[in-house]
């Protein structure tokens, strides 16, 4: 009983039923969920038309849809979207840059897709691409195509190796510094396309990795083949390496190298660390300043990069060796494979088929490329040593069997004379150059050999020479490539072989080639520097060891004519030309100056001489070369008297001419005795009075016929008219003229040096009724510089002056403010007449005395009160005008006389004013106002 009541006692606490009244609300739960809110639509038009305003192609698919297609697990969507992303993007090219991640991303994995055609329409696509990108735009992905391509290289599928070529092939072309960035990957995968490990036992405490040639029977294309095409994609990525760039020239045979440039160098030591701590400051010169800059833009690269980029790739002497250790017994391989000696061979070389040759042409390519990297870094002459120990006993006994080597086809020219008989020097329809194969090959032996080895090389060493001499001797045309080579390979064997016979021998050869006309400009731009290199070794030699070369000689006295017949066809070449002339005739070669003497009247002719036809560098270079010449005829100091005013070079230039003939005059006070060539009196004073005039005697005769303007500025009160010159003959005949009077006013005797010059002035210039503004502007400055107390002037001279005086300062006072030209001028036309009158009352007195306003007509008499007026008012003439109180006087009352009217003009009124207040007076001293006109 008690259990029970228990038991119905609890199940009513926990569950107590509720009881609920009629009428009443059910009480609401304490879990209810509130319903009483509203809700609102949100408009979101533009992001859902997003995808429909992307451009599309042809199939109404935009970038995302085409991108999307590329993860697609059928070959043909795949191909299908390539085909459309190239599309559209040629339609719409500025979604690139747009989507430029992901396109790359996407294209970059199927390199290695397993179907072909979607490998060859990623490639087309690549392409496209290349076409449209910067290389500072792809560099942030270039890690991943990078990757991908490395992928597709040492793909286990035959096609995807052979399709990764074609990708490197872009990639070298349009970005081949991008692409050696990553040399050490991609270096190896190249050995590996042709080759597979194995492992040797040739050390017996080690083991010892070794490659060997890998023959793949599933490849479409022959072994051989395969190989041709990986060697010619790797020498293209080699050269890249070498040069910075996929196609650059091969230079290395002339770069020159002047003798001592090292020792005169004092390189700075940096610790990169020291100076990242602020410990060793390095001062920076931007923009070609001459002080350093403080706050510089310039930042070094972080340590860690640096570091870590040297470690890889061929940046190291240890890791090129490692790669040619890898590489080159490989190489050997294939040229023994390729150059099986045939039987029946003949005397002249090995016989090639097209293919072989071509496969040993890469690997003679690469060789000399992997060569050239060597040099590149520091202690060369110990890796020279190097690949001599390990390599020479190899490539003689597989390169040099043969040598040369020649085709087995012959080849048919369509003209007979366009190529002489040179069985080294054909090129078949493939384009296979022999000739520059066995250059190549010449020139990594004799890189192999020194002046130290001459004694053990001598045997391959003359086949070597005697094929060099032959070639240049043949009389065959040689391309640019093919010289560089060859006089690459010439200048080493006379640096191994250094005795005079032997270097004149091929020097000899090489002038042969040299005297063959109708040579290419880069022809003959390289033969030149090649003998520019010879004649700077032979003069930095010590005097004692110099040997004299005739061939040389006969090389030197050349070059002036060259230079007249080049002309301005290849200024680089001429600059080329001038450099070693100049050099040559600094050291005093008589064959050379005798030669410039004859030819110096063709190179200085002031219309279409050297001088006036090249660009300014050059016309300096030849200006100098004046000092060089042994004598100087009244004929060549009439040209270079031309060249100065006609304005072809530039007045500094022109000074600097004439600097240079002060120089070798009698009067430019040498202690020594002078030079036998100098310039003597008569010549040197007959070239300064003509550069002063600034016009031929023909010339001016020429303008006495011209009348009226606006070439013609005259008054009727003046014999002498003016010829108003443009600005820029006036400017750069007045700066000439400066020179000059500076010149003529540093000769000791001044009186004498006057005297000269007024008789030129009376004997060519007085008595002509029309002289150029520029002229008679620079007569009265020469005056000015040249005029002392002990100095006569003759009657004629005094009353040219005056009417050269009236006319320019008649042509100043009528100019029109809107003649721009002309005005510019005006400040140094006044103050030479000025000074003139100034220095000279006597000239002041005669214009005075020329003003008769009687024979003037009544428009010109506004000027001539302008000019009175002007002429009272200057502090420097004050005292010589009260002088002419009554000239002026007189002057003005004849003015009154011819005036009309009982009003009187105002310029008549400044007059009188200006009149009274400084003359009739007769003040003291200068006065306070100096007018400027």
């Amino acid at each position: 009983m008690i259990f029970k009541m228990t038991k119905k006692r609890k199940h009513q606490e926990d569950f107590q039923k509720v009881k609920l009244k009629v009428g009443k609300k059910k009480p609401k739960l304490e879990n209810v969920t509130d319903t009483n809110f509203k809700t609102k639509a949100i408009q979101i038009p533009e992001q859902l038309k997003e995808d429909g305003m992307l451009p599309t192609q042809n199939r109404k698919l935009n970038i995302k849809d085409l991108l999307s297609q590329m993860h697609h697990y059928s070959a043909g969507v795949k191909q299908s979207a390539l085909v459309g992303l190239k599309d559209l993007l040629s339609q719409y090219p500025f979604i690139i840059d747009a989507h430029l991640s992901n396109i790359i991303s996407e294209v970059a994995a199927v390199f290695t897709d397993k179907d072909s055609g979607v490998r060859g329409a990623a490639v087309c696509l690549l392409q496209f691409l290349a076409s449209k990108l910067r290389a500072e735009q792809i560099a942030p992905y270039f890690p991943l195509v990078s990757a991908h391509l490395s992928s597709a290289m040492t793909h286990i599928n035959e096609g995807i190796q052979e399709d990764s070529l074609k990708v490197l092939d872009i990639l070298l072309e349009e970005y081949p510094v991008l692409l050696t960035d990553r040399s050490s990957i991609l270096l190896k995968n190249f050995v590996e396309l042709i080759s597979h490990q194995q492992l040797s036992k040739r050390l017996k405490n080690r083991e010892k990795i070794s490659w060997m040639l890998s023959v793949n029977p599933n490849r479409r294309v022959t072994s051989q083949q395969w190989r041709l095409n990986v060697l010619v994609r790797l020498r293209k990525f080699l050269r890249a390496l070498v040069d910075g760039a996929s196609e650059l020239e091969d230079e290395e045979g002339l770069q020159e190298q002047k003798e001592g440039s090292l020792s005169l160098k004092n390189p700075i030591c940096i610790n990169w660390k020291e100076h990242a701590s602020n410990q060793q400051p390095i001062q920076l010169y931007e923009n070609g300043g001459s002080q350093p800059k403080i706050n510089s833009s310039f930042r070094l690269r972080s340590l860690v990069s640096m570091t870590d980029r040297m470690e890889k790739g061929l940046s190291s002497a240890e890791n090129v060796k490692g790669f040619i250790e890898i590489i080159v017994p490989l190489l050997i391989e294939c040229w023994i494979e390729a150059s099986t000696a045939q039987p029946g061979a003949p005397v002249l070389g090995n016989l090639l088929e097209p293919e072989s040759q071509q496969l040993m042409q890469q690997v003679l390519n690469i060789i000399h490329l992997l060569w050239k990297l060597t040099k590149q870094h520091d202690e060369m002459h110990k890796m020279e040593v190097w690949l001599r120990v390990n390599y020479l006993v190899d490539f003689k006994q597989h390169f040099m069997r043969h040598f040369p080597y020649s085709f087995q086809e012959t080849v048919k020219h369509k003209k007979k004379d366009s190529y002489k008989s040179n069985k080294y020097c054909m090129t078949t329809s493939n384009n296979i150059d022999h000739l520059l194969l066995n250059l190549t090959l010449c020139d990594i032996m004799v890189s192999l050999s020194s002046a130290s080895t001459l004694h053990m090389d001598s045997d391959w060493l003359d086949r070597i020479r005697n094929f060099v001499t032959d070639t240049l001797q043949d009389g065959s045309k040689l391309n640019s490539k093919q010289l560089n080579r060859l006089l690459g390979v010439t200048w080493r064997l006379m640096q191994i072989q250094r005795n005079k016979v032997a270097a004149e021998t091929l020097i000899k050869a090489v002038f042969t080639l040299y005297q063959q006309k109708n040579l290419l400009f880069p022809v003959r731009t390289l033969l030149l520097k090649f003998f520019s290199r010879v004649y700077q070794k032979e003069e930095l030699s010590p005097q004692g060891v110099r040997n004299r070369s005739k061939i040389l000689s006969r090389w030197l006295a050349s070059l002036p004519l060259q230079l007249v017949l080049l002309g301005s066809r290849n200024p680089e070449l001429s600059n080329q030309l001038i450099d070693t002339i100049h050099s040559a005739a600094s050291r005093s070669k008589k064959e050379l100056l005798q030669s410039l003497q004859a030819i110096a009247s063709r190179i200085y002719d002031p219309l279409d001489g050297t001088l006036v036809l090249l660009p300014a560098e050059s016309q300096q270079r030849l200006v100098q070369l004046v000092y060089f010449l042994p004598c100087l005829p009244t004929s060549l100091l009439s040209s270079l008297s031309r060249c100065c005013i006609m304005g072809r070079m530039s007045s500094e230039l022109a000074a600097t001419l004439i600097g240079i003939l002060h120089m070798r005059s009698s009067f430019a006070g040498w202690k020594c005795q002078v030079q036998d060539g100098s310039l003597n009196d008569i010549d040197y004073f007959s070239f300064f009075f003509s550069t002063l005039t600034g016009f031929s005697r023909e010339e001016l005769m020429s303008l006495q016929s011209i009348r009226g303007k606006p070439h013609i500025s005259q008054t009727q009160l003046s014999p002498v008219r003016l010829y108003l010159t443009d600005l820029d003959q006036f400017l750069h005949h007045w700066s000439v003229t400066e020179v000059v009077c500076h010149s003529l006013s540093t000769i000791p005797s001044r009186s004498q040096c006057f005297d000269i010059l007024q008789s030129g002035i009376c004997k060519y210039l007085v008595g002509m009724a029309v002289i150029p503004d520029s002229t008679a502007g620079s007569i009265l400055c020469a005056i000015n510089k040249l005029l002392d107390q002990a100095c006569i002037l003759s009657e004629n001279l005094h009353k040219f002056l005056a009417s050269c005086c009236y006319s320019l300062l008649y042509f100043l006072l009528t100019l029109d403010k809107e003649d721009a030209e002309h005005i510019q001028k005006r400040d140094v036309l006044w103050g030479s007449c000025i000074s003139m009158l100034a220095l000279l009352p006597r000239v002041l007195r005669l214009m005075l005395q020329s003003l008769q306003v009687s024979r003037v007509c009544r428009e010109e008499l506004p000027v001539i009160a302008q000019l009175l007026r002007l002429l009272i008012q200057h502090g420097q003439l004050r005292s010589h005008m009260v002088t002419n109180e009554l000239l002026v006087q007189q002057i003005i009352k004849d003015m009154m006389t011819l005036k009309t009217g009982e009003v009187q003009e105002q310029w008549l009124t400044d007059l009188h004013y200006c009149f009274n207040i400084y003359l009739a007076s007769h003040p003291q001293g200068p006065g306070p106002m100096n007018t400027v006109y």
